[in-house]
């Protein structure tokens, strides 16, 4: 079974390695249009296709005091502004039926959160909306599970990539079985490997998210040998003042060089 899927001009499952980059969520406009501005530069010099992601809403917080985001109408409009000045395509999550309409009228994938993949209200609406989905495997599953949320989504006529993001382990811990991404791939879609939020700690400085941002890299390379079919990196020019989940958010300076090892794997192992 061909597990390739195409979207926007970017193809999951083919040789090249699509990356999925931006901004956890969207802190300014200002401050979003930089970072897609470098991000696209830097993609396209390493020659790795890209799609830009930052959220309107980060509804999955640690503490009712933590940045959530600009929210739906102006994100989206922030969004949609990336689109117009780069050409590129978007990714955004969702967590409520009422904004799947609204985002897939701007974003080229919507991506259902892991917290969420078996919400099958969400699920089935993503899978309607005409866009690709991306489904993040939740930290309590076990990759064969997810045949099941395929199975919702195929059903409700949708086109949908699994997202690998790690495994709860203990307190305040993931970690990743990399045999999870072609036992995932036997289910007919392409798998993409989420290094940054891999390296979280979920609650692990009490009041937020903690991480081991310096793990990224090598979760990074991980994840590229052994047959991702894409490569999704939270990325921030200064994470240490990121208003959500900069613990394990990637420092734009550091992306190039990453990129090249992964361009270097995946020749590797892609003839």
């Amino acid at each position: 079974m061909s597990r390739s899927l195409s979207v926007a001009g970017v193809t999951f499952g083919g040789k090249a390695l699509p990356l999925i980059a931006g901004p956890c969520v969207i802190e300014s406009e200002r401050h979003c249009l930089g970072v897609a501005e470098k991000l696209a530069k830097i993609a396209e010099r390493a020659g790795f296709p890209l799609i830009f992601k930052s959220s309107y809403d980060k509804a999955n917080r640690t503490s009712l005091d933590s940045y959530r985001g600009p929210g739906l109408e102006a994100g989206l409009a922030v969004l949609a502004k990336v689109k117009k000045r780069f050409g590129l395509p978007l990714l955004t999550d969702v967590h409520k039926v009422e904004e799947v309409d609204p985002a897939a009228g701007v974003c080229d994938i919507l991506q259902v959160p892991a917290f969420l993949c078996r919400q099958t209200d969400l699920v089935v609406a993503v899978a309607k909306s005409g866009r690709v989905v991306n489904v993040k495997k939740g930290q309590f599953l076990a990759p064969w599970d997810m045949k099941n949320v395929l199975e919702k989504i195929r059903r409700s006529g949708g086109r949908a990539m699994i997202t690998e993001r790690g495994v709860s382990f203990g307190y305040n811990t993931l970690v990743n079985d990399f045999r999870s991404i072609p036992e995932m791939q036997k289910l007919g879609v392409p798998v993409v490997f989420d290094a940054t939020h891999s390296a979280q700690q979920p609650g692990g400085k009490g009041s937020s998210t903690g991480g081991q941002r310096e793990m990224v890299p090598v979760l990074a390379r991980c994840g590229v040998a052994a047959g991702a079919d894409g490569v999704f990196l939270e990325c921030h020019e200064n994470p240490d003042r990121a208003p959500s989940d900069g613990p394990n958010m990637l420092r734009l300076k550091e992306l190039p060089a990453l990129l090249e090892q992964l361009a270097a794997i995946r020749a590797a192992i892609v003839r």
